[in-house]
């Protein structure tokens, strides 16, 4: 039975597959800056490092609560920066800190960075024709323009293949194998809009 190619990768990220990945997060920003702040991590990197240490990240990120991580300074930068076995990139740690600020200036514009989200789909998952049959790509034209407003209002690390995966994870594009037992089981408790993937502008695939 298929599961998307994760049961090739580790047991941890093959629980984050089954639990998590891609499950709608409608009204919980702490999981939403979470998510976000493991993709900006990730650049560059493996997903299953992201998982693997993803303990440290909420150890030296206060559990991702983006209000407290506002507030960082540069004696937090330091902290974060000494803790054993944490990705020692200080851009993407000053990134993370960046996007928290302005995470809460989304909230107070849009009520919640989910509201501000889900707004593109007026709160429906999106299925892509093919996708479910493995034709997924890196980035489309809803990730790219998410990206490049969300890079406006000043957040880093935001480029269209990250915001692409942060979408999947966060289940608003709906990316599991059609043979996947959680592909079924997700639409089953979800509104859903059938789209076709041809028809959407600027996607990148993998070479």
């Amino acid at each position: 039975m298929s599961y998307c190619n994760w049961n090739k990768t580790s047991e941890a990220n093959r629980r984050y597959h089954d639990e998590e990945w891609g499950v709608p997060v409608f009204n919980d920003d702490r999981h939403q800056f979470e998510h976000l702040s493991m993709e900006v991590m990730q650049c560059g990197l493996s997903w299953d490092l992201m998982i693997n240490r993803r303990d440290i990240f909420r150890k030296c990120f206060d559990n991702f609560e983006y209000e407290k991580i506002a507030k960082y300074d540069e004696e937090d930068i330091i902290r974060i920066m000494s803790t054993p076995n944490m990705i020692k990139s200080q851009r993407k740690i000053r990134a993370i800190i960046n996007n928290a600020r302005l995470f809460i200036k989304v909230r107070e514009e849009f009520g919640s960075f989910c509201d501000y989200l889900w707004q593109n789909t007026d709160g429906k998952i999106i299925l892509y024709d093919k996708h479910s049959d493995g034709h997924i790509p890196v980035s489309n034209g809803l990730s790219e323009k998410i990206g490049n407003d969300l890079r406006k209002r000043g957040f880093k690390y935001v480029g269209p293949i990250t915001i692409y995966s942060h979408l999947q994870s966060i289940g608003l594009i709906h990316d599991h194998d059609k043979n996947c037992p959680r592909y079924k089981e997700i639409l089953s408790k979800h509104d859903f809009v059938k789209k076709k993937r041809y028809l959407e502008n600027k996607v990148t695939h993998y070479k």
